[in-house]
């Protein structure tokens, strides 16, 4: 588990050369040995009733999350307006938001080891809450950077990536169909909060809007409390737990025997005898409540004791995972999908920052307001995540064919946007656009395939991040050649070729195992 593929022994069966669990292995509890197959429990609760709530609670994560940043073309428009500022530099605002989320990624995956994904999920609802509402007070574009960028970004982190990978826990049999189900909600949610946005903007001001949907974001919170853990600890009585209730009780009867006691040989005693007995009884009064105290205190210490045991387990596993013998970057193919996703996320991003001014510089206002180019690729993007997800699960279909497939039909459509001046042609590319990225459902499935799903958090941390790191610098530099040349073509062209440029790590590996298996053999046939 911890070594290097390359460093096992050849004679080795290939199951223990594997560096990390494969997919197959989800779901069961190793007992003794975990070699022997006879000893597998499968999880009951796995692709159970249970796991349909997981992912509608995922749905609505989705929704609130990734389907409110979607839309944030609609604030970018308010704000250029109020505060006069260069694209380039407004553009940052989203694309903060955006790429925090996604960047905090490896950071969250510590969280998620140490508190659990129901904790995680719930502390993001607050914390992405607060960025909404901070942000109606903004005087400027700098303190959006903070507020929304930072603050609502981190907390729409903390609730994003433990939706992801609860899913993943919770299926098995049907992994591509539900991330898909689940993440429809980034097309649902782009659909609706466009229109909400549009309407809370257009009705209250963008002030009142963001604060608006800081509460409707406080939602997050009980998407977060259903993300039940999928196999609880059940844990006996503690022994000190249980003296703790024993020794009160011991002390109780002992006040009553003495009681009465004292009664029955108080009637024939003196006044002397009644103060001796007053005494003892108080002094087992002292006594019962000094083990109170102590065993409170006790108690406090045992769990302060345990909180950091956890914590400190918790990251020791994140540690391990990414710098550990263990580390995710032995994987070289695991290593070609974070460069993919490097370059690959920006070019689906831009989109939905800059049409609402393409389509101004089109003069294409009308038509748009009628059915916004977002919207289409929002709808349409929801049956490509569920088509695509249908098609990966099939027996005689590659997750990975759908994948590439997915991603070349979606770089295609970067390309030839820039060159449509119409509202038909713009709304045939965005459907384009909308079906080819319903890939992002199969990237947890992917992920799970390339490291197991012991290192889904980790690794699928790090794959978000990537993106983050791609979302973040997209938008502001397709903003900046804008500025530079008053066209947008030029942004998406770019953006383009270095999608290309990611698309081209992930056939790096496989290329090469290919030539390995040729040169071995042409070495065996000429030895033959």
């Amino acid at each position: 588990m911890g070594g290097n593929a390359g460093a096992a022994d050849p004679d080795e069966p290939r199951k223990s050369r594997k560096m990390y669990a494969s997919h197959e292995d989800i779901g069961y509890d190793f007992e003794d040995d975990p070699k022997d197959k006879k000893t597998l429990k499968p999880n009951p609760n796995i692709d159970g009733r249970w796991a349909w709530m997981v992912v509608l609670s995922s749905f609505f994560v989705h929704i609130l999350i990734m389907g409110s940043q979607m839309a944030l073309g609609v604030l970018n428009v308010e704000w250029l307006e109020e505060f006069h500022q260069s694209r380039g530099l407004t553009a940052w605002v989203s694309s903060l938001s955006m790429g925090i989320t996604l960047i905090v990624g490896p950071f969250i995956g510590l969280f998620i080891n140490t508190c659990g994904c129901r904790q995680t999920a719930i502390i993001g609802g607050l914390v992405n809450s607060l960025g909404w509402v901070l942000s109606a007070y903004a005087a400027n574009v700098h303190y959006l950077f903070i507020t929304f960028g930072v603050t609502a970004g981190f907390g729409s982190g903390m609730a994003y990536l433990p939706a992801v990978v609860m899913v993943g826990r919770y299926f098995q049999k049907r992994r591509a169909l539900a991330q898909g189900l689940s993440t429809t909600g980034t097309g649902v949610g782009t659909f609706l909060m466009t229109v909400l946005l549009k309407y809370l903007c257009a009705e209250y001001g963008w002030r009142n809007a963001m604060f608006i949907q800081g509460a409707v974001s406080l939602n997050l919170c009980v998407c977060g409390a259903l993300m039940r853990p999928l196999a609880p600890e059940t844990e006996g009585k503690d022994p000190v737990e249980t003296d703790a209730h024993v020794l009160p009780a011991q002390a109780t009867e002992s006040v009553k025997s003495s009681g009465r006691l004292g009664r029955a040989e108080g009637k024939g005693a003196s006044p002397g005898h009644e103060e001796a007995l007053d005494d003892l009884v108080a002094q087992v009064c002292q006594e019962r409540a000094g083990a109170q105290k102590d065993m409170c205190a006790f108690g406090a210490l045992k769990t302060v004791s345990r909180l950091t045991v956890r914590v400190r387990k918790g990251f020791q596993d994140w540690y391990s995972g990414y710098f550990g013998a263990a580390s995710l970057f032995t994987n070289r193919m695991f290593v070609a999908f974070v460069f993919w996703a490097l370059f690959a996320y920006s070019s689906f991003v831009i989109p939905f920052i800059h049409l609402p001014e393409i389509v101004d510089l089109y003069n294409l206002s009308e038509q748009n307001d009628v059915f916004p180019l977002t919207s289409i690729i929002a709808i349409v993007h929801i049956f490509g995540k569920v088509i695509l997800g249908a098609v990966a699960d099939l027996p005689c279909i590659s997750v990975w064919n759908v994948f590439l497939v997915a991603n070349f039909t979606l770089v295609l459509s970067i390309f030839i946007l820039p060159l449509m001046h119409t509202y038909a042609g713009l709304a045939v590319i965005c459907a384009l656009i909308g079906f080819s990225s319903g890939y992002f459902s199969l990237m947890p499935v992917v992920t799970e395939d390339l490291v197991g799903i012991e290192h889904l958090a980790n690794a699928y941390g790090i794959i978000i991040c990537a993106n983050g790191v791609s979302a973040l610098l997209g938008p502001p530099f397709a903003g900046w050649i804008y500025d530079m040349t008053q066209k947008y073509d030029f942004s998406f062209y770019i953006c383009g070729l270095l999608y290309l440029v990611g698309l081209l790590f992930l056939f790096i590996q496989p290329c090469i195992q290919i030539i390995e298996q040729s040169r071995k053999k042409s070495t065996g046939g000429t030895h033959v």
